[in-house]
């Protein structure tokens, strides 16, 4: 018995890097997975073929999660392909954008980095919700930008990253008493093409040395814990945020 037979899941921005991975660990562990992907239809199709490869069952949804017909279209099919339940939700989709000071940035911007980031999982949350039973599980995509602030010129995507903590931990509370549980995952330095494109690789390099495990993380380790904190082995965990970042910055 898998710790996912039987279940459905949506992963938001489930093609590339910790996403893909995601998606095929769920997989791996017999969920049948709605993997949304943006604008890179052969990262979806790659996923879908290791996920296929492993005998595992998915579907690639293409779909910006800041629009909101996009957003039902991905839960409708989902529901078609899969039936009307959807067990898990794992909220991927976001970004940094760009580096911008206070002095560079305007509205426009500081508007559109809150919506990829926090309306986002606002959006999507609400859309698959009424299709959630109880022992449903939420997982969150937060960072550690959330507790320090980030790095040069992310003043914006670390506020709305802990709009998203903030947010898990009041929708936590909320659906509870539904037993359907919400918690958060807030990665640090992960080998990622998000750092392959905002940060430099002397910066990477750098903190990689600083930090207690002297190495980056890899998308892997960060899926393995979403897919931990999706399952019910932690079904007694709930408004959680767990960091992981080698020891470079403890709660």
């Amino acid at each position: 018995m898998k710790r996912f037979d039987g279940k459905v899941a949506v992963v938001t921005g489930g093609a590339r890097d910790i996403g893909r991975q995601t998606s095929i660990r769920l997989a791996r562990e017999g969920a049948s997975v709605c993997v949304n992907y943006y604008d890179n239809p052969e990262d979806a199709q790659e996923t879908l073929r290791i996920i296929e490869a492993d005998g595992g069952n998915a579907i690639a949804v293409k779909g910006d999660m800041t629009n909101h017909d996009d957003i039902n279209n991905l839960v409708a099919k989902c529901i078609e392909a899969f039936g009307d339940k959807i067990h898990t939700l794992i909220n991927v989709a976001g970004g940094l954008v760009a580096r911008k000071t206070m002095g560079e940035m305007d509205w426009d911007f500081w508007n559109f980095v809150m919506k990829l980031n926090l309306g986002t999982v606002f959006m999507v949350t609400k859309a698959v919700l009424p299709y959630m039973p109880e022992g449903s599980s939420i997982v969150n995509f937060s960072s550690q930008a959330a507790r320090d602030g980030g790095g040069p010129g992310a003043s914006a995507y670390a506020t709305s990253k802990g709009g998203v903590l903030t947010f898990t931990k009041g929708l936590a509370k909320e659906l509870g008493p539904k037993n359907i549980r919400v918690n958060c995952v807030s990665p640090g330095m992960i080998n990622t093409t998000f750092h392959d494109t905002f940060t430099k690789p002397e910066v990477r390099k750098n903190v990689a040395a600083g930090t207690p495990l002297r190495r980056e993380g890899n998308a892997s380790e960060v899926a393995d814990l979403a897919v931990y904190l999706a399952s019910n082995d932690a079904s007694f965990i709930t408004g959680a945020s767990i960091e992981i970042n080698g020891g470079t910055y403890f709660v």
